[in-house]
């Protein structure tokens, strides 16, 4: 079979460049602080059951200090016309090192993923970067793409995915992605709720759909672009975090995933579960849970069924091996 399906997982892990325009370090500092166990917990458990995961990660959350990231910024930096998507201009208002400011630097969360196995650290953009908002060019975000690889490459890693931020995608920046070297990129096509963004009817539908079968089983077929050398690998399920109002239908959130995984164990589908780090940053103890029963029951799946475990960059891989002939390098 040329493209076997697989348990995939993406995480966007932004720390506060990700919520800083609609929400305060304070109004969420606990999610920001608990990101600090959370991570540690979440690669302890990948480690154990051999999980494979792609983690997004913000170009600004590799920098040591403040200083060093002010000497890195893009040759093009993006204009927006709603100022509180800018994080540049907050660059002056942030602590100085990670130790000083743990809500805007990570560094020492990235090296404890790269030195998990199975994991992959591929881009969330070099600046939380939002390609439809109004303003930015495209030679800006090619800017940022490349100041997010330069900064990946002081960690010995060449970027292969990309999760785009807020699920912003246009043809224009995939091509550049391809440009660029990136071999995948998360989409949403499994997601019908999608479209309607962050209105009330779309946040219900989604949250409904979390425990109803209202979309069905979202199963994808990762597969390469039609107009560029990069796979597709769209998004199945964004795993909430454990909500102590909707407690009592914890289990039938739970068959929700798994009954998923299953179909696509079946039929050599692929199943993308995704989510923030932020989001187990607090009720660690049921966020962990919940994601052990998940990864319990792919390793029943895995020992029946052979269905693997993939990050982005590996299902990719995959796919352009048995493409290869349709794109001249």
């Amino acid at each position: 079979m040329q493209n076997p399906g697989g348990f995939v997982i993406s995480l966007d892990f932004e720390l506060y460049w990700g919520v800083r325009d609609h929400r305060t370090v304070d109004q969420y500092r606990n999610n920001l602080l608990g990101v600090r166990q959370a991570i540690p917990r979440i690669l302890d458990l990948f480690e154990r059951h051999k999980i494979h995961a792609t983690w997004a990660t913000v170009g600004f959350l590799f920098f040591k200090c403040l200083d060093d990231l002010k000497a890195a910024l893009p040759d093009e930096l993006p204009f927006y016309r709603d100022t509180n998507l800018n994080p540049y201009a907050a660059l002056p208002e942030r602590g100085n090192s990670e130790d000083e400011d743990p809500y805007h630097f990570a560094p020492d969360l990235i090296r404890k993923i790269l030195a998990t196995v199975g994991q992959e650290v591929g881009t969330h953009t070099f600046s939380h970067f939002y390609p439809l908002a109004p303003g930015p060019t495209l030679e800006s975000f090619r800017a940022d793409i490349r100041s997010a690889q330069s900064v990946a490459r002081q960690f010995d890693i060449k970027l292969k995915s990309i999760v785009f931020p807020r699920n912003q995608i246009s043809r224009q920046h995939i091509r550049i992605c391809a440009e660029e070297g990136l071999i995948a990129y998360r989409s949403t096509e499994a997601d019908p709720w999608i479209e309607n963004g962050n209105d009330i009817v779309g946040r219900a539908m989604r949250l409904a759909d979390s425990y109803l079968r209202l979309s069905g089983c979202n199963c994808v077929t990762p597969c390469l672009d039609a107009e560029a050398p990069i796979v597709k690998v769209s998004q199945s399920r964004f795993l909430r975090p454990w909500s102590a109002a909707l407690s009592k239908f914890e289990n039938v959130r739970m068959g929700r995933i798994c009954a998923s995984m299953d179909v696509a164990a079946k039929y050599d589908k692929t199943f993308h579960l995704w989510w923030h780090p932020h989001n187990f940053g607090v009720h660690l103890e049921e966020n962990m849970a919940a994601l052990t029963h998940i990864v319990e029951h792919f390793e029943k799946i895995n020992r029946e069924m052979d269905w693997p475990s993939l990050n982005m960059a590996e299902v990719a891989a995959n796919i352009l091996r048995v493409e290869k002939s349709h794109w001249v390098a």
